[in-house]
């Protein structure tokens, strides 16, 4: 039974930060996944780049990491297309994560690639859960591998996620130089341990769209979040707008040249906007974060 969103919320929030840190210089080595009714572990076979939905494996850090790439219709390596990493919540994985926000049919409506990392026992090391694992030196492979045999545009990497997952694309902005143009947290925030130091930034520009509900149970840390992010980067936020009923956004431009968008949702709660999900979803707000999110994520390449 998946839990529900506060409660999924509350692990995510209580699990304290344990093993920061990232090495992108260990064995790379990966295979396709594919059924055995023997019950061995499949034979390595080469990553194929081609549309639709591929799930591949590959070695970091000693342990076999799992990640989802989807391609939209049409797709040949010929071409370098944006890629967005979307990153699940916890307890979940990329199929949820797939589920819950309908990137992929995002993707092939806009013609990008998707990248759906899974986290090890349903979760993923950010900034104040869950586990001990390397996660941002995963993350870093992988979009390596995606930048290099499915020819991704690496000027165009993206990450988005929820809770859990919103949570380390901060951790991902800011200890992967250069490698992301834009992230967009929904209901996560710069939160923990590491983001109380005043150090903790991005070394690049990053620009960040993020949704936040005022009926989240962490709006105020979020919020707080919000706040030390734009006060580090010297951002100069603007009045904020009404859009879609009482939901607001405001837009904010950066020393670094980066820009901070933020959604504030007050009838929202920890959940994706626009999703018809029963468990994270949520429809009653009018707005729709896939969407919006590709929108911003489009018009952000890298600075």
């Amino acid at each position: 039974m998946r839990l529900r969103p506060l409660q999924i919320a509350a692990l995510a929030l209580l699990i304290p930060l344990v093993g920061c840190g990232s090495n992108t210089d260990d064995d790379e080595g990966r295979r396709e996944t594919s059924p055995s009714s023997s019950g061995k572990k499949p034979a390595p076979a080469k990553e194929e780049p081609r549309p639709g939905d591929q799930t591949v494996t590959m070695t970091w850090k000693g342990k076999e990491r799992v990640y989802t790439v989807h391609a939209p219709p049409g797709y040949t390596p010929s071409r370098r297309l944006p890629l967005v990493v979307v990153m699940h919540p916890y307890p979940a994985d990329g199929a949820y994560a797939a589920q819950l926000t309908g990137f992929n049919a995002k993707a092939d409506e806009e013609g990008f690639l998707v990248a759906y990392p899974n986290g090890v026992n349903q979760g993923y090391n950010a900034l104040v859960c869950c586990g001990s694992e390397d996660d941002v030196g995963f993350i870093g492979a992988m979009t390596k591998r995606l930048t290099g045999t499915w020819k991704a545009d690496p000027q165009r990497i993206y990450a988005t996620g929820i809770s859990n997952g919103a949570d380390m694309s901060f951790r991902l902005a800011v200890e992967l130089p250069g490698t992301l143009a834009a992230i967009a947290p929904v209901s996560g925030g710069y939160i923990g341990t590491a983001a109380q130091n005043s150090a903790y930034v991005p070394k690049t520009p990053v620009s960040v769209a993020t949704f936040v509900g005022g009926r989240d149970p962490y709006y105020e840390q979020f919020e707080q979040g919000i706040k030390s992010w734009s006060a580090r980067l010297g951002c100069r936020p603007g009045r904020a707008e009404r859009f879609k009923g009482d939901n607001t956004r405001t837009r904010a431009t950066c020393r670094d040249t980066s820009e901070i968008l933020t959604y504030r949702l007050p009838d929202m709660g920890h959940n994706w906007p626009g999703s018809k999900d029963p468990t994270m979803g949520e429809k009653a707000t009018g707005v729709t974060a896939t969407d919006l999110i590709w929108d911003f994520f489009d018009t952000h390449p890298k600075r």
